[in-house]
């Protein structure tokens, strides 16, 4: 476990955090103190709590909007997953129908050239293939 210090609001915190986060956990500091100056900027001094619960609620807000974001990429995602699927499914219900006609068609010319060389073969037309 480490400790790192941080300022916020213009007071010194000593803060735990697990080995390796120390500056991430700085990162999260800075812009908490980013967000309160800015707040203190715009209304003036209206009271350190009331900034910090200000802050909280636009971070709060924040992580709302991105909360709703992901779920709306996740059906997106979702739906794109199923139109594939779906896009998969008629593709390959296409190639069975296209090697079906296919199928008959080659059926169909064998059976052609058979006559015609049954015909040949009496003497009433050219052999093909």
């Amino acid at each position: 476990m480490s400790h790192v210090s941080v300022t916020i609001n213009g007071r010194q915190f000593r803060m735990a955090c697990d080995d390796g986060q120390e500056a991430h956990l700085t990162d999260l500091a800075r812009d908490l103190d980013a967000r309160i100056e800015g707040l203190r900027a715009k209304f003036g001094e209206i009271g350190d709590t009331r900034l910090i619960v200000m802050a909280a609620l636009t971070i709060a807000d924040e992580l709302d909007e991105m909360a709703k974001r992901f779920k709306r990429l996740e059906q997106d995602f979702s739906a794109a997953q199923q139109a594939q699927a779906d896009a998969a499914a008629h593709a390959k219900t296409t190639e069975a129908a296209v090697a079906r006609a296919l199928t008959s068609a080659a059926e169909r010319i064998e059976s052609v050239a058979r006559r015609l060389n049954e015909g040949m073969s009496r003497g009433d037309a050219v052999a093909l293939g």
